[in-house]
């Protein structure tokens, strides 16, 4: 018995036998001259000896042969300090089964003072099925498309795959160790910290930096952007992050010009539908110069008619370039400026005639192709209520209604005007603006309905789409 421990700090060797025995783990016990004292049943069972065949024998048994001649020097350096300590700090340890098989393992090594001396207690682990999960991990990780790098709790990194290497200019197995801060722009670097923090202290998968501009920093010092994905792993090291780092320079790029090409099209049809109206302007502009000009009535009636047309498709091409909207045009806010244009028309017939628009205040979008003729047939209605609803200098009212139906929507002008004449047929009309009407429908992909009950009512019926909630004009 060593005299410098009091028998009370002794371990029996059966409460040696009860201690090991009892534990879940393979515990194996060796004396200081490196042999088996005490197994348990779990070390039976995991090493495939039974126990008579352990007791005795050198612990180098249970050591795969590779490794045998190094092991006494590591078990001397603990007798020279015994503290309990995991076995092998930084190094694959394996352990070797009576078949000649190996297996990794994790050991933890406790000194412990006995009735026969000094020894060691083992604890052994069969760590095979984490280093799968780690193998399969690291694959996952190594054959990943995009960069992927794992950082500690401390800001270091502990693995990179060969796209992150590549991608940041790195020799193979250059990176673990680093700072991740190393792959970080020296601008940025004095903060980064800070967000590594944040995100420690409410770690879950998203985006990084979201809603700033992220870039990282090459080996060489150059930058580049990119998108970042946090991913927060709980590992047998503690808290890890994975980032999966995506260098989107081409995106950036490619979305640049693009954007350019967008803004260099919208300046020209922006031009385009100016000059479009301006000329329009010049053409209404000489109608009515030519109708100052005849004398007979119905020629000048011809021309004002004409150029209530003109004015019509020119509002079309100044309302898409008030709005900057090249694709559609807001149908209700088109129709309120053309009936006071319309009413303008007729100074003198609106002392006498009311016209006015009805609208269900849902917005409606119509596009460029329909606008045109949308516009030209309800000029051509109004300017046919306004010459011929009210004869003699009759009082009476014009009325555009727009409005939705199940079908689409209903665009209707009708007028408390003399009604049209007995056996009236569009397809017999001698009136000129009254035979365009029909072909401008089925620009419209419309159709349309005449009745003639106190007035004339002329219901056109056509598509079109919410404009989700645009403005009128």
């Amino acid at each position: 018995m060593d005299d410098a421990h009091p028998p009370s700090q002794l371990l029996s060797k059966e409460l040696l036998h009860q201690v090991v025995e009892s534990a879940p783990s393979a515990m194996v016990i060796v004396d200081s001259a490196g042999r088996l004292l005490l197994v348990n049943a779990q070390s039976e069972k995991l090493f495939g000896y039974p126990r008579d065949a352990l007791i005795g024998q050198p612990v180098e048994m249970l050591v795969p042969e590779r490794f045998r001649g190094a092991h006494p020097a590591y078990r001397e350096s603990f007798s020279r300090s015994p503290q309990s300590r995991p076995m092998g700090s930084g190094r694959d340890l394996y352990c070797r089964r009576r078949d000649g098989s190996e297996f990794p393992v994790e050991i933890g090594l406790n000194p412990i003072n006995t009735e026969l001396g000094p020894m060691v207690l083992a604890a052994i682990v069969d760590i095979t099925e984490r280093k799968r999960q780690e193998e399969r991990f690291r694959r996952v990780v190594e054959y990943a498309p995009s960069a992927m790098v794992m950082a500690d709790s401390g800001g270091r990194i502990v693995l990179a795959n060969a796209q992150a290497e590549l991608m940041f200019g790195y020799e193979r197995g250059a990176l673990p160790g680093l700072p991740v801060e190393a792959l970080v722009p020296g601008r940025f670097r004095p903060h980064h910290p800070g967000h590594r923090r944040e995100f420690g202290a409410a770690p879950q998968a998203r985006p990084m930096g979201v809603g700033r501009d992220l870039f990282a920093c090459r080996r060489d010092g150059s930058e580049f952007p990119v998108e970042i994905g946090l991913n927060p792993i709980d590992t047998e090291e503690g808290p890890m992050v994975l980032a999966a780092i995506v260098d989107i320079t081409e995106r950036r790029r490619v979305r640049q010009h693009l954007e350019n090409t967008l803004q260099e099209k919208t300046v020209l049809l922006n031009e385009v539908h100016h000059r479009v109206k301006n000329n329009l302007q010049v053409i209404s502009s000489l109608l009515n110069l030519q109708a100052r000009h005849v004398s007979d009535p119905q020629v000048r009636a011809i021309l004002n008619e004409s150029q209530n047309r003109v004015k019509s498709i020119a509002l079309t091409h100044q309302l898409l370039y008030e709005r900057k909207e090249f694709s559609r045009v807001d149908l209700v806010g088109y129709l309120k400026r053309l009936v006071q244009l319309l009413i303008s028309t007729y100074p003198g017939s609106t002392q006498r005639i009311v016209l006015r628009l009805e609208v269900d205040g849902e917005p409606v979008a119509l596009d460029l192709e329909r606008a045109v003729p949308c516009g030209l047939v309800v000029n051509e209605l109004v300017t046919n209520a306004f010459k011929h609803a009210f004869p003699d200098n009759r009082s009476g009212e014009v009325c555009v209604a727009l409005r939705h139906t199940d079908e689409g929507v209903l665009l209707t002008v009708a007028d408390n005007g003399i009604g049209l004449p007995a056996g009236f047929a569009m397809d017999k009309v001698q009136s000129l603006g009254l035979q365009l009407v029909p072909l401008l429908i089925d620009q419209l992909h419309g159709s349309l309905a005449v009745a003639s009950q106190a007035g004339t009512r002329f219901e056109l019926r056509f598509q079109v789409e919410p404009t989700n909630g645009d403005a009128h004009e």
